[in-house]
C-alpha cells in the first residue's frame, strides 16, 4: 500500500512541476502558485511515507 501512496506522491510533484512551468510561460501567476503548492504538498507526503518506512524497519 505505501509503494501506492509514494507513487500518487511522485505524481502530485510532477504534476506540481508542469502547472508552475506552464504558469511561468503564459504568465499565469495563480497557475504557477498552484504548482508551487502542489509540489510543497507531494513533497511534504513523500517525506511523511519515507518517515513511517523508517520507522517499520
Amino acid at each position: 500500500m505505501a509503494g501506492g501512496e509514494k507513487a500518487k506522491n511522485m505524481a502530485k510533484t510532477a504534476k506540481g512541476k508542469v502547472k508552475e512551468t506552464t504558469g511561468k510561460a503564459v504568465g499565469d501567476e495563480s497557475l504557477e502558485m498552484k504548482g508551487r503548492a502542489e509540489q510543497v504538498e507531494g513533497d511534504a507526503k513523500q517525506a511523511a511515507e519515507k518517515a513511517k518506512d523508517t520507522f517499520k524497519h
